[in-house]
């Protein structure tokens, strides 16, 4: 892993969709609203997307924390952006501050956290983990 400076951010967008909706994704006795999970994961996507450049060949970076404030719904058809810029790193871990838009207002903030591996030594222990199973 190069060095990632703070303040380093990047971005992803999502046009929700049928299949991205709490009704559907979680239990249809919820609104048809975009999933406070699916917000999420486009959150981490603009996180990863803020380091990617920084990973050396064989290295990715998991998610290992989140805090996040789910703040307004959001109907199929609209886009969704995630913003998320590094605010620490400490050896492999790295936070940042994300937050999520729509066409209209702030849907989301909070932090996430996502910490450098080895893909190589993390698909051994998977390896193994499945023969313990």
């Amino acid at each position: 892993m190069r060095v990632i400076p703070v303040g380093t951010t990047g971005s992803f967008a999502l046009t929700v969709a049928p299949e991205h909706l709490a009704s559907q994704f979680k239990d249809a006795i919820l609104p048809p609203v975009l999933a406070t999970p699916m917000m999420i994961l486009v959150m981490e996507n603009a996180a990863l997307n803020a380091i990617r450049a920084y990973l050396d060949p064989g290295e990715s970076a998991v998610g290992s924390a989140v805090c996040i404030r789910h703040l307004a719904a959001t109907p199929v058809g609209h886009r969704v952006t995630a913003t998320a810029a590094v605010t620490k790193v400490a050896g492999r871990r790295i936070e940042f501050a994300v937050s999520a838009r729509d066409e209209v207002e702030e849907i989301g903030n909070g932090t996430h956290e996502r910490t450098v591996i080895d893909v190589r030594r993390l698909m051994q222990r998977l390896e193994a983990k499945g023969r313990a199973g």
